[in-house]
């Protein structure tokens, strides 16, 4: 994937989530003491057996949802507190998800401005903010594709870009490869790595699927709504990188 040399840069959101649970209707209890830090641009990989609460937690950390109990802050901000979580998930967070959710009636240049019109972008920088992200993805040359022209992946990747066009310091993913073959799942992954490591992100990435590991700093198990092991990933950095400037 090309990248920009002088595409704008933002530190990683640091990211607490303390002795949260969450239950549904009194009876489906999805989180009991949850418990996970990541690090200012660190990439997380968030596994687990399916109904484990691993898609729960990400929904509550995106403000998506609230825990019955527990603290979850995110750069500094206490989630419990938001006076506005529409804005904290238009400025914060990026969302990426199994589904790429695309326009289907929208090209790939218009379905990455969608975010960018709520955000009150004027209409010039938001066409060529759009272009130059399709372009670091990869997919400078299909701007005027539809979703039905694209295959697999590259819905993938427009979703993704999508997701950066307000530069989240927070990179939510569920699933974000579980519709993709293996080849177009190792793109997506690369394409994940590359701009955490150019834009100084945060990421968290939900999957059951263990060989996403590679492409990750750290692994983090559940199990029955708890975390229940955080490890170095074997093959991924030492460290996450330095917070952008």
């Amino acid at each position: 994937m090309a990248v920009t040399p002088d595409a704008p840069r933002r530190a990683g959101a640091a990211v607490a989530i303390d002795h949260v649970a969450k239950s549904y209707d009194g009876r489906i209890h999805a989180l009991a003491d949850a418990t996970l830090h990541i690090a200012p641009g660190e990439f997380v990989l968030l596994t687990g057996p399916s109904g484990c609460g691993k898609t729960t937690l990400l929904n509550l950390t995106g403000a998506l949802d609230q825990p019955d109990s527990g603290m979850i802050v995110v750069d500094g901000q206490d989630l419990a507190a938001l006076g506005d979580p529409v804005r904290y998930r238009r400025e914060v967070v990026g969302f990426v998800f199994q589904t790429h959710h695309l326009l289907t009636a929208l090209t790939a240049e218009h379905n990455v401005e969608v975010p960018l019109i709520a955000a009150g972008v004027p209409h010039r920088e938001r066409r060529e903010r759009a272009r130059e992200l399709l372009a670091e993805v990869g997919l400078g040359e299909r701007v005027d594709a539809l979703p039905a022209q694209l295959s697999g992946g590259e819905r993938q990747r427009v979703a993704v870009a999508r997701a950066l066009a307000n530069r989240p310091s927070l990179l939510l993913a569920d699933e974000p490869t579980g519709s993709l073959d293996s080849e177009a799942s190792a793109r997506v992954m690369d394409l994940l790595r590359t701009v955490r490591d150019h834009y100084g992100m945060t990421i968290l990435l939900v999957s059951h699927d263990p060989a996403l590991a590679r492409s990750v700093d750290r692994v983090v198990r559940m199990r029955d709504g708890r975390i229940v092991s955080s490890e170095p990933a074997v093959t991924g950095p030492a460290s996450p990188p330095a917070r952008a400037v």
